[in-house]
Parts: structure tokens; sequence; C-alpha cells
């Protein structure tokens, strides 16, 4: 459980940001190379890597290299942790959105 809630943390923590949550929407359909990704922030190539680093440490993103070029996509199963810790919280909140409901 320890080692769960610590994922998720991480996820969180790299979701926290608005630049890396672009990032993955960005690479969610199409694999990019780290330049088309950096051409669309007002940010130097090494910030940009350093929030791709984040991202991958994190799990969310793939990164593949090819020559010289990288070239990074979204993990299709990165958010699948994510995903099951907040649907256990929808479960309860509608367990309990239905009680109130029946006590109408």
């Amino acid at each position: 459980m320890v080692e769960y809630t610590s994922r998720i943390d991480i996820i969180f923590s790299a979701l926290a940001d608005p630049v890396r949550r672009d990032m993955i929407e960005r690479t969610a359909d199409v694999e990019l190379t780290v330049n088309q990704i950096a051409v669309d922030y007002d940010m130097s190539l090494a910030a940009v890597s350093k929030h791709l680093k984040v991202l991958f440490e994190a799990g969310l993103i793939d990164r593949r290299k090819d020559g010289r070029y990288h070239f990074i996509s979204m993990r299709k199963d990165g958010m699948r942790d994510v995903v099951a810790y907040m649907q256990q919280y929808e479960n309860a909140w509608s367990e309990r959105l239905e009680q109130n409901n029946e006590k109408k």
C-alpha cells in the first residue's frame, strides 16, 4: 500500500504543473521529438527536458531514441493507478448520493 500511495503521489505531483499536463495531452496520440515539444513553450530546451524527465519518472510518458532524436509519447497505461485510485472515491460518493436520495 505504501508503494502504491507513493506512486500516486509522484503522478499527482507530475500532473500538478500545467505545462506537464499539456505535454501529456500533446503526446497522447502522436510521437513527438523533444524539439517539436519545446517549440511551443517559452522556456529553454533544458527546462523542457526537465519537465519531460519528471513525466518519465512518474511513468506517464515513454522515450525512444532514434539516432540523435529523442521521441516522446504518452504511456497508454500511465494513468491506470490514478484512475483506479479515483474510482474508489467515485464509487463511495455515488453510494452516498444514492443513500441521500433514498432518504428523501
